[in-house]
């Protein structure tokens, strides 16, 4: 299951808070921020889908992630190693090395992460 791009916003502002309020999660929102019965709506389907739970207190509800994020990144960087680049990893790193404007200092700070990555395994 895969959440919107609005939902993927809220979903960014609930995991830096870890739990929170409607009215604190709209807070956090730039301006214009959206009605409160668009946070609403978007909390529903994230329940619906199971990324977000709720404990009630009287009429009120406090939001928590039910996926973390990094979880959630991966699945996606996953999905998009298998669909975008036949599935290969070294594809979509030769991709990401070539096409994206990283500096110099940058290509060798991700080089480091490889080379450390190696030495784990």
């Amino acid at each position: 299951m895969q959440l919107s791009k609005s939902e993927e916003e809220l979903m960014n502002i609930l995991w830096k808070q870890k739990k929170a309020f409607m009215r604190d999660l709209r807070d956090d929102y730039p301006e214009p921020k959206p009605a409160t019965t668009t946070v609403a709506t978007l909390l529903k389907r994230m329940t619906d889908k199971g990324f977000v739970a709720y404990k009630s207190f009287g009429r009120s509800r406090e939001y928590y992630p039910l996926v973390k994020k990094k979880a959630y990144f991966s699945k996606h960087v996953n999905g998009l190693i298998k669909n975008f680049f036949n599935d290969s990893p070294s594809q979509f790193a030769s991709f990401f090395a070539q096409e994206t404007d990283l500096t110099k200092e940058e290509l060798k700070a991700l080089k480091k992460l490889i080379d450390n990555e190696l030495k784990n395994k």
